[in-house]
């Protein structure tokens, strides 16, 4: 029972130091929280968790703040998510459903993560190389030249000219497109080199095979392209905020922000922690292991289609997270992270 008191005084300490931004005193969980125990008890309880590295006093005769160690616990702890209201969910649907292309959608995202939680909002742009064909469309232009169009399952549109002798007749365009279309139905580009042999081999006219091959291969080199490996941050001016405080300078989180490679580079790494039961992953304070950002949090979650499938909150084909101080509404984070991304998701989905 002992224990289980504790974990409520901590949840009581994360809870009202989020909110008043003042260390908290037996006193006020006492007067604000029903646990049934004295402000005795739960000083004792106070001491134990001070000990065990839980909790710290920032300076003599003040209560206590949550360490890394703390915030830790109690995000592992969750047992609810707050969720967000049908307002915000309706407002998320229209903003994101009038986006007309894929960077509009990730810019909106951003934006939208942005204003839900009042942090900075990152959403990595989804990587051809881990993308999946979700439509080849193959059209004539002039007497020799055939543009390729090619759509990825992750809302992107691709276009490519191959320089021709001749163009084929359309019956050949047209059962080319077929075949492409159906030998890359749920398979990502670590699957289409045998499957798109196969399509070739089909042909049995030699230039016919020939085209299919150029064909083929320009799907898979514009899917193999890494060129879109970056990240979009959106509210970067939040952390200017007043009660967005840092107990030591901000330059050093701005500074971090603006290095793209070792964002993409943690972001990497964050998709193998070990998730929460929705797909959520977060990293605390030092748990980022960049100096720049050990006094701030990440959450993060995957969107998009993996493996044929729509995901939202597991691994999916990139990342949309949130960062703001250690100090932050790691419930009201969390609902808003995994709800933007659920909608990312279905609108790439199509």
């Amino acid at each position: 029972m002992s224990e289980e008191r504790r974990l409520q005084v901590l949840r009581a300490i994360v809870e009202d130091y989020v909110r008043t931004r003042e260390p908290v005193g037996s006193r006020a969980i006492t007067e604000g929280h029903d646990l049934g125990v004295s402000s005795a008890t739960i000083r004792n309880d106070m001491a134990v968790l001070e000990e065990e590295g839980y909790i710290a006093q920032p300076h003599t005769s003040a209560g206590r703040v949550p360490t890394d160690k703390g915030y830790r616990l109690f995000v592992d702890r969750l047992t609810t998510v707050k969720p967000l209201s049908q307002p915000e969910r309706h407002a998320i649907e229209q903003f994101l459903g009038g986006a007309v292309d894929l960077d509009d959608v990730i810019a909106r995202s951003g934006r939208l993560l942005a204003e839900l939680t009042g942090q900075v909002a990152l959403v990595q742009y989804p990587s051809l190389r881990r993308s999946g064909l979700r439509h080849l469309e193959l059209v004539g232009v002039g007497e020799t030249r055939l543009l390729v169009v090619i759509i990825t399952d992750t809302g992107r549109v691709e276009q490519r000219m191959l320089e021709l002798t001749a163009l084929p007749d359309e019956g050949t365009l047209a059962a080319l497109r077929a075949r492409v279309n159906a030998a890359s139905v749920g398979r990502t580009l670590v699957d289409l080199g045998a499957a798109y042999a196969e399509v070739a081999l089909a042909f049995e006219d030699d230039d016919d095979r020939v085209l299919a091959q150029r064909v083929t291969d320009v799907v898979v080199s514009t899917l193999a392209e890494e060129s879109e490996e970056r990240i979009v941050l959106a509210g970067t001016a939040n952390l200017a905020r007043t009660g967005m405080r840092f107990e030591h300078a901000l330059r050093p989180v701005l500074e971090a922000l603006e290095e793209q490679v070792v964002l993409l580079g943690l972001l990497t790494e964050m998709s193998e922690d070990v998730a929460d039961r929705t797909g959520v992953r977060v990293r605390i304070g030092h748990e980022t292991q960049l100096d720049g950002l050990v006094e701030t949090s990440i959450v993060t979650t995957g969107y998009g289609v993996d493996g044929g499938g729509l995901t939202g909150v597991q691994s999916g084909v990139a990342t949309i997270g949130s960062i703001g101080p250690t100090r932050m509404d790691y419930p009201a984070t969390i609902a808003a992270v995994r709800a933007v991304a659920r909608y990312l998701s279905r609108i790439l989905a199509g």
